[in-house]
């Protein structure tokens, strides 16, 4: 396929229905970048991220940062997401160091492959390429979810709030994933891309869930990165996009949530106490943590 091809593709959300639709689109776009672009520029300040420039086709533009530590190549990938839907079809009986990294890597690798092949629409497009982007990512993470077992939708949640012991009027909340068994919410998820301007949301819509119905249903949060790119053309970095601050103080002042997942996680997440308490990779999430949030 050629970059034109694989821009259309990655525009049509109607092509992405199934996780294996998913790695398709990866294994195109892998082996297109193989012998198809301008450069692969590495960053200044973190050498493990990567840039991929597209030649004239797609107007010498530069992508996102790539994490070239989780992101597979075409032979890599082509090997390792053979065994993807095999491990999450037996998530409870698969439990080992290399099918966390299996399933880790194939998600990194399948939506960035997505987000890149995106970056080459001109710029006056970049706010549509950021929507799709985020809602093919969600509709993964709901995919993966219900491959491994766990009843999951989106939508809305009707929460009734009560005055004086009486239902006066009810209050409609909107989330990515809600984790059910038999019809019974058990928890409450966000999905998104990356945690930028979105971190505040999270621990305010469990307070107030919580709160409003009087009860103490898990929240969490999935994202697949942190990181964005910075500074001009021959001298590019990176520069992280999570607010550490924001994080620690709603987790001391307000409510710690119940579980962050991350794909591509930042360095800091596993050395500093309190984030450590609470970030994780997201394996974590599909092979243990979910399974205690449905008890």
């Amino acid at each position: 396929m050629n970059l034109k091809e694989l821009v259309t593709d990655a525009c049509n959300k109607e092509l992405f229905i199934k996780p294996s639709d998913y790695i398709r689109f990866a294994l195109n776009y892998l082996e297109f970048i193989k012998t198809n672009l301008q450069a692969v520029i590495v960053s200044r300040n973190e050498n493990h991220y990567q840039f991929f420039q597209y030649k004239q086709e797609g107007t010498y533009n530069v992508t996102r940062p790539i994490n070239s530590n989780l992101m597979y190549s075409f032979e890599e990938f082509e090997r390792e997401s053979k065994d993807f839907l095999t491990i999450l079809s037996d998530i409870r009986g698969s439990d080992s160091k290399a099918n966390r990294e299996i399933v880790n890597r194939t998600i990194y690798t399948a939506q960035q492959c997505i987000g890149a092949a995106l970056d080459a629409l001109p710029a006056k497009k970049s706010n549509t390429a950021r929507k799709i982007n985020g809602d093919l990512f969600e509709r993964f993470i709901r995919l993966i979810i219900s491959e491994i077992g766990v009843s999951v939708t989106e939508g809305t949640i009707s929460v009734p709030v009560k005055l004086d012991g009486e239902m006066a009027f009810k209050m409609n909340y909107q989330h990515d994933l809600i984790v059910q068994v038999d019809s019974e919410t058990k928890a409450i998820g966000s999905v998104k891309t990356s945690s930028k301007d979105r971190i505040d949301k999270i621990f305010i819509d469990k307070f107030l869930y919580n709160k409003l119905t009087d009860t103490d249903i898990p929240h969490f949060a999935i994202f697949l990165n942190d990181v964005q790119r910075k500074g001009k053309e021959g001298k590019y970095g990176i520069n992280s996009t999570f607010l550490t601050g924001h994080f620690k103080g709603y987790t001391v002042k307000l409510n710690p949530v119940d579980g962050v997942y991350y794909c591509d996680i930042r360095p800091n997440m596993i050395t500093e106490q309190i984030l450590k308490n609470y970030i994780k990779t997201f394996d974590n999430f599909v092979f243990t943590d979910v399974w205690e949030f449905l008890k």
